[in-house]
């Protein structure tokens, strides 16, 4: 689809366009209640048996809520990550594999953005009074409940939250859960021990007793929107990297209550000031490490203007429980991350690929190290410690196979644990690890700790006991002929060697399928012995 010449990225519109037209869009005309069906009906879709690949968007067109009001602006659920091939749409690659290339090209070159006057995010002026009083503000958006019967108030999920650094002027972007309280205030939740770096400027501006501008971006195109969930490096302004993925820079337009940029593209700007002395409490709120988070003391932002596009439509993204769309643009963009990470910066040897199990776990917990057969473990266990080292909150086990092992299948991991780890000489336990992303109570330890697993094989071992290829191969094409129902391999499928194994065991093995195996009768009559305990290998001699 073409573009604005002016621009090499598409907005949301354009990328809903084409969603639709690979038939990755449900448009639902139908009433839905934002406060109690819209995240529940787009979330059985993730736990209802689809196929990841079947996952698709939500275009909501008529809202309502519980005290019957109806919005004129729609709402969109599941347009940025439903699944990987709707996050590939948005990265604007022709393949999944052209992902994880595509960050590491942006973030070592990202692009300044280009600032503009006249900007679609500013065609709807809301400030002064008509922020106020009921149905107005913020009350005027349809913001969904994501988990109604446990979340307090709608909560703005899906934001690109633009902070910057009083000190040094660059900005930031983040995403961080809103909590709508009244038409003209919110509260916000940023993380302190995960060095986010709206935080780390509320601290700057909160010694220097000033309010800390804010500019919260509901909706925006996808090239900036996917900026929020990364976690880059302090100091590294997202849009320059989203200027990187688009490969032009991103139009940008000052705020016109706060000294900030955001996308010109915008769907929905909020601008605002956040309190530099108090805390509220914030919650209760279903968070996306799968746990309902409990109410607790966090910021209050003051709203001071809100913008939009005369036909704007509002974001929401599914998060909560695993597998939701928020862990897929995190596994999308984490896994390529964690690989350069290990592979070219650490120089790490025979590392192939990284997997973080994504569900229930949320992928920080359980992450998944492949190497090519024969790597030498003095880079097993670099790697294994490296993976700690690139951010405090993800690793807490972390477990070394071989490349024959399906990462992505935690059966097949479990499969390499049992019979390829030593517990007493292949696990290492890593202490005082931060806590990281997870459930809070007051009962917890101020500490973690991770766990180091090395399940390679440190030694030849005999065949996996599958039929080999070329049998399994067959069979599935009489299987097919049958009419039998319609097959989805599982890794693995056929046998393999795994180096234990010679050459008269094949020739054996074949001369069997053949149908002469008593062709060796002799030659076991000739080897008996009488000097040997049983169960004792073939291969012993005198």
């Amino acid at each position: 689809m073409n573009v604005p010449a002016n621009r090499s990225y598409a907005d949301l519109h354009e990328h809903l366009r084409r969603l639709d037209k690979a038939g990755l869009l449900y448009k639902i005309d139908t009433p839905v209640n934002k406060d109690t069906e819209m995240h529940p009906l787009v979330r059985w879709q993730f736990r209802g048996g689809i196929l990841e690949k079947d996952r698709k968007a939500f275009l909501f067109t008529n809202i309502i809520d519980s005290k019957g009001r109806r919005y004129d602006i729609p709402v969109v659920v599941g347009a940025f990550a439903a699944n990987p091939e709707i996050y590939r749409i948005g990265m604007n690659v022709d393949r999944l594999d052209d992902i994880g290339p595509t960050w590491a090209r942006a973030i070592a070159n990202p692009i300044a953005p280009n600032v503009v006057t006249n900007a679609p995010c500013h065609e709807v002026v809301i400030q002064g009074q008509a922020l106020e009083g009921t149905g107005n503000g913020l009350e005027s958006l349809p913001i969904p409940i994501s988990t109604p019967g446990f979340d307090a108030a709608p909560f703005l999920t899906a934001t690109c939250v633009v902070t910057r650094d009083p000190d040094t002027g660059v900005q930031n972007m983040g995403t961080y859960r809103g909590h709508l309280k009244s038409p003209t205030r919110l509260g916000m939740m940023m993380f302190t021990g995960m060095r986010q770096g709206g935080y780390e400027h509320w601290k700057k501006y909160q010694a220097r007793g000033e309010k800390m501008p804010v500019a919260i971006v509901v909706g925006c195109p996808p090239v900036v929107g996917f900026q929020g969930p990364q976690k880059l490096p302090l100091g590294i302004d997202e849009i320059s990297v989203a200027g990187g993925i688009a490969g032009s820079p991103i139009n940008v337009v000052r705020g016109l209550t706060v000294d900030l940029y955001v996308p010109a593209e915008s769907e929905v700007v909020i601008e605002g000031f956040v309190d530099p002395e108090y805390l509220e409490p914030e919650g209760p709120f279903g968070e996306s490490h799968g746990y309902v988070a409990l109410e607790e003391y966090n910021f209050c932002v003051e709203v001071s203007t809100i913008t939009r596009r005369k036909d704007a439509v509002l974001t929401s993204i599914i998060s909560q429980v695993t597998p939701s769309e928020s862990s897929v643009v995190k596994r999308l963009a984490y896994e390529p991350l964690y690989l350069a990470h290990l592979r070219d910066h650490l120089s790490i040897k025979g590392v192939v690929r990284v997997a973080m199990h994504e569900p229930l776990t949320n992928l920080r917990r359980f992450v998944v190290l492949q190497f090519a057969r024969g790597t030498p473990r003095t880079e097993v266990w670099r790697a294994l410690n490296g993976t700690l080292a690139l951010q405090s909150s993800v690793g807490k086990f972390v477990i070394a196979v071989d490349e024959d092992i399906d990462p992505a299948s935690p059966d097949s991991v479990w499969w390499a644990m049992s019979y390829r780890c030593n517990p007493s000489e292949d696990t290492q336990i890593v202490r005082y690890r931060e806590r990281g992303h997870g459930p809070r109570s007051s009962a917890q330890s101020q500490f973690d700790s991770a766990m180091l697993v090395d399940a390679t094989m440190k030694h030849p071992m005999p065949p996996l006991a599958l039929p080999k290829r070329e049998y399994m191969e067959n069979a599935k094409a009489l299987w097919e002929r049958l009419g039998l129902p319609p097959l989805r391999p599982e890794s693995p499928w056929y046998g393999y060697s795994l180096g234990d194994w010679d050459d008269e065991w094949d020739n054996n093995a074949l001369a069997a399928t053949r149908g002469d195996w008593m062709d060796r009768d002799e030659s076991y009559r000739q080897r008996k012995r009488n000097d040997v305990a049983p169960n004792s290998s073939s291969r012993i001699t005198k």
